[in-house]
C-alpha cells in the first residue's frame, strides 16, 4: 500500500490508490453543501439542518432513518465488514458502530470525503476511493458481511460482459468468509408504489421498470424471480428474503415470510420524496387485497435479501421517528426459551432439543431510551397489579440485561386485533356487532379505573383476541381471551377511562379512511362525551404527539416541506370532462312550443375553431321559428362577429337586429356578458326565407370568467348606458 496516497480525516482512513484523479460522476452543488455540513456540523445537528434545508439530497443523505436497513443485523465487534458503494455514508456509521471493522468502496473521492469527515471519529474504518474492479483484488477474503445497499442495480454500469449481475455477485463471493453473508437492499421493478403512480428511483419516469426499461440505460432492479434467478445461475442456494416498509431507503418495518403484513398495517405510502408523483389509486386498499390474496412478495416496493444463514430475526419495527429518549426498535425473532416461565432443572441440552417459540423484543436505539425501555417491564407489574381479577390480560414481559444494553422480551401471541374484528362489523354494517365489541372493551378498560397507572395507547390494535377453548367456535365475546400486547405509554397516574375510549376511536378512525362510515356522535353519545369534552380530548392528544415527537418533525410533514406534489390523474379528467362540457354548445329549436330540452342536441362535430374564434355551420329543418344557442355553461363573455342565413347576412345588432340574449349587450355590437351558467342567444328566423336546405352560420369569440368578474363588467356596462 502507498503511504504517500492515503488520506487521514480525523479517524478514518482514506485510501487514494486507485483514484483516478477525477470524479466520473456527481450530483452537482448540493455534494459540496453536504461536504460543508460534514466538516462543519455535528450528527446531532443534522435532523435541524434537514428540516432547515428543505431539501430532498440533504434527507436522503443524511437521515439516520436511513440506517435502519442494517441496524438490525447481528454485528458484533468481532466482525469486518466490507460496504460496495459507500456513498457520502448513510449507514456506514452504524455498521463501525456495531462492527470490529468497516471497509468501504466508492468511486467518488468527494462523497467519500463526506462519508469521512461525518464518521471522523470512527478509527475502524477504511474508504477505498476508485473503481470496484481495480480495488477488488486487494481486498481481503474474510469478510463476515458484504453491504451492497443500492449498489447492485448498478452492476452493469461497471461490470463488463453478458450477465454483469452475475459476475458482479461471484466476484463479491470471493471476499466473503465461510459462514459470511452478503446484504442486498434494491428496488422491486414491480414494487406497488409504481403502479400507483411513483417514478423510478434512478431514472426518473413512469413505469420504466414495469414496461422493462425500453429506453435503456445501466441501472436496473429486478422483481424476486429475476433475482432468483441471477442466484441460481451463480449457484447459490441459501438465501432469505425480506421486505423493508415503505421501502429501503426510509424503511421503518421490516417483514419476512415468516412474518408478513397484515391487511390494514401499510398505510404509510405517501413516499415522493424526491420527485413529483402521480396517485393512481389508494395504494392501502391495494395492498389489502395483495394480501388477502398472498402475494405480497412479489409487490413489495422493494427487497432486502441475505445471501448465506438466515438471521433469526423475522420481522422488525423502528420508532426513532420521536425524541431520542423514546426511540427503540421491535423484532420478532424465535428463541429457543422465551424466559417467561421457570425452566428449572432443564439441562442445557433438554433445551436445545425445545422447540423454539416466537418472541417479541424492544431495544433501546441509543443510551437516550435506555430509561424508557426499562419502564416497559415496571408498566407491565403496574398494569398486570391493576387488571388481576378482571378480563383484560397484559401480555407478559421482562427485563434482559444485555451487555449493559438492555431489552424486554414479550410473548409473541396468536389471535386477531380488536381493530380488526371492529373493520369486519363495518363492513358488514352491523353496528350492533360493532357497539357490542366496543361495549365488552369499555367494561374491560374501566376495571380498577381509580388506580395511579393507566395505558395512554390502550387502542383496539394494541388488543390481541384468543380462542379461550379450542374445542369451541371463536367467539370474540364469549369463548375469547383479550390481551393487551404493547404498553408502552404506561403513566402512573389515573385517567378517564373515556378519555381513553375517546382516543381508541379517534386513532382508529384517523388510520383508515374506511372507517369515516362509523359516526363519531354515536361514540359521544355511547361514551356521554359533550363536544367540549372532544375537543379537550383531540387537545390532549395533539399534546402527547408533541412529547412523543418533541421539536423532531415527522417524515411527513419533511415530505410537505420539500413540497414535491402528489397529482390525482381522475381529478385532472374530471376538471377535462367539466372544460369540455362548459365548452360545448347546446342548440334548441323552437316550432311552436317554446324551447324543449327533448328537442336540443349539442353541436358536436358542427363547430370549428381557429384564431378568428369559433364558426358554428347548423342545417335548419322546416318549420322552425327560432334557434336558441347556447355557447357554453359557465360565465362568458360572447362577441358575434358573424351571422348568416344561406349566405345571406343577418343584422345581429341594432333595432332590426334577428339575435337576442339573457345577458348583457355591452354596445351597440354584437357583444356580450352572461353573469350565468346557463348562457343563451336567441335568433329568430320569423319573415325568413326557407329554401330546400337551409344554413345558419354563426362566427363568434367567446372568453370564460368567473362570475364576480362577468358581473363587474355587467354593472359598467349598464351605467355606461344610463349616461
Amino acid at each position: 500500500m502507498d503511504t504517500e496516497k492515503i488520506e487521514q480525516i480525523g479517524k478514518v482512513k482514506l485510501d487514494l490508490t486507485y483514484y483516478a484523479g477525477e470524479d466520473l460522476y456527481c450530483d452537482g452543488a448540493v455534494e459540496d453543501e453536504l461536504l460543508q455540513i460534514a466538516r462543519d456540523y455535528a450528527e446531532v445537528e443534522y435532523p435541524r439542518l434537514i428540516e432547515e434545508r428543505k431539501s430532498w439530497e440533504i434527507l436522503y443523505h443524511l437521515s439516520y432513518q436511513r440506517e435502519n436497513i442494517v441496524e438490525w443485523l447481528p454485528l458484533d465487534n468481532s466482525m469486518k465488514v466490507l460496504e460496495v458503494g459507500a456513498g457520502c455514508g448513510a449507514i456506514t456509521g452504524v455498521l463501525s458502530g456495531k462492527a470490529g471493522h468497516v471497509d468501504c468502496v466508492d468511486l467518488s473521492k468527494k462523497r467519500s470525503m463526506i462519508n469521512a469527515y461525518r464518521h471522523m471519529e470512527s478509527e475502524n474504518v477504511t474508504i477505498f476511493v476508485g473503481n470496484f474492479q481495480d480495488i477488488e483484488p486487494s481486498l481481503p477474503c474474510d469478510y463476515d458481511y458484504i453491504c451492497l445497499i443500492g449498489a447492485f442495480e448498478y452492476a452493469q454500469a461497471y461490470i463488463g460482459g453478458d450477465k454483469p449481475f452475475e459476475t458482479f455477485l461471484n466476484i463479491v463471493r470471493r471476499h466473503m468468509k465461510k459462514n459470511g453473508r452478503i446484504v442486498i437492499a434494491i428496488e422491486n421493478k414491480f414494487g406497488l408504489k409504481y403502479w400507483a403512480g411513483c417514478r423510478e428511483d434512478h431514472l426518473g419516469t413512469y413505469f420504466s421498470g414495469i414496461e422493462g426499461y425500453p429506453e435503456g440505460g445501466v441501472v436496473r432492479t429486478f422483481t424476486r424471480k429475476g433475482l432468483e434467478k441471477i442466484f441460481k445461475n451463480c449457484g447459490i442456494e441459501e438465501y432469505a428474503f425480506y421486505y423493508p416498509y415503505p421501502d429501503y431507503k426510509f424503511m421503518t418495518t421490516l417483514y419476512s415470510d415468516e412474518r408478513l403484513p397484515k391487511p390494514g398495517e401499510l398505510s404509510n405510502n405517501a413516499r415522493n420524496f424526491d420527485r413529483d408523483r402521480m396517485v393512481l389509486f389508494d395504494e392501502k386498499k391495494a395492498f389489502d387485497t395483495i394480501l388477502r390474496e398472498e402475494m405480497f412478495p412479489v409487490y413489495s416496493n422493494s427487497y432486502l435479501v441475505v445471501i448465506g444463514e438466515k438471521p433469526d430475526t423475522c420481522y422488525v419495527k423502528y420508532s426513532n421517528d420521536r425524541q431520542r429518549e423514546y426511540r427503540i426498535r421491535t423484532e420478532i425473532l424465535p428463541v429457543s426459551l422465551t424466559g417467561m416461565e421457570d425452566r428449572g432443572g432443564i439441562t442445557e441440552e433438554e433445551k436445545s432439543g425445545l422447540p423454539k417459540l416466537l418472541a417479541v423484543r424492544k431495544h433501546p436505539l441509543c443510551e437516550e431510551a435506555d430509561r424508557h425501555v426499562r419502564n416497559i417491564e415496571v408498566a407491565y407489574r403496574k398494569l398486570k397489579e391493576r387488571y388481576t381479577g378482571g378480563e383484560l390480560r397484559i401480555n407478559r414481559c421482562k427485563l434482559v440485561e444485555d451487555e449493559g444494553m438492555p431489552y424486554v422480551e414479550l410473548e409473541y401471541i396468536q389471535g386477531v386485533t380488536l381493530a380488526e374484528l371492529m373493520d369486519a362489523c363495518l363492513e358488514q354494517d352491523d353496528m350492533e356487532g360493532f357497539l357490542a365489541l366496543f361495549r365488552k372493551y369499555l367494561t374491560m378498560l374501566d376495571y380498577h379505573s381509580k388506580e395511579p397507572v393507566a395505558d395512554f395507547d390502550l387502542i383496539f390494535s394494541n388488543i390481541l383476541i384468543g380462542t379461550k377453548d379450542t374445542a369451541k367456535p371463536f367467539d370474540a365475546l364469549e369463548n375469547s381471551i383479550w390481551t393487551l400486547i404493547d404498553y408502552e405509554w404506561t403513566f402512573g397516574k389515573q385517567v378517564d377511562t373515556r378519555e381513553l375510549a375517546f382516543r381508541a376511536v379517534y386513532c382508529y378512525i384517523l388510520e383508515d379512511s374506511k372507517r369515516d362510515r362509523l359516526r363519531l356522535d354515536m361514540i359521544l353519545e355511547e361514551l356521554g362525551i359533550t363536544d367540549q369534552d372532544a375537543e379537550e380530548y383531540r387537545a390532549q392528544e395533539k399534546a402527547f404527539q408533541h412529547f412523543v415527537t418533541g421539536r423532531h418533525r415527522s417524515m411527513v410533514e419533511l415530505r410537505d416541506m420539500i413540497g414535491n406534489r402528489c397529482f390525482e390523474p381522475e381529478s385532472f379528467l374530471e376538471r377535462i370532462i367539466a372544460e369540455e362540457h362548459r365548452g360545448s354548445i347546446q342548440i334548441y329549436e323552437d316550432r311552436g312550443a317554446g324551447f324543449q330540452e327533448e328537442s336540443s342536441f349539442f353541436a358536436h362535430g358542427m363547430v370549428e375553431e381557429d384564431d378568428q374564434g369559433l364558426h358554428l355551420v347548423l342545417t335548419v329543418e322546416h318549420g322552425i321559428r327560432q334557434l336558441r344557442i347556447d355557447p357554453g355553461f359557465a360565465d362568458c363573455m360572447v362577441r358575434v362577429k358573424e351571422l348568416k342565413w344561406n349566405e345571406r347576412d343577418l343584422p345581429f345588432a341594432g333595432k332590426d337586429s334577428v339575435l337576442d340574449a339573457n345577458g348583457t349587450r355591452l354596445d351597440d355590437s354584437g357583444s356580450f356578458v352572461f353573469p350565468t351558467d346557463d348562457p343563451n342567444l336567441v335568433v329568430s328566423l320569423e319573415g325568413q326565407m326557407f329554401e330546400e336546405v337551409n344554413v345558419l352560420e354563426l362566427c363568434m369569440e367567446r372568453s370564460f370568467m368567473g362570475r364576480e368578474m362577468a358581473q363587474d363588467i355587467e354593472s359598467a356596462a349598464k351605467r355606461r348606458l344610463r349616461l
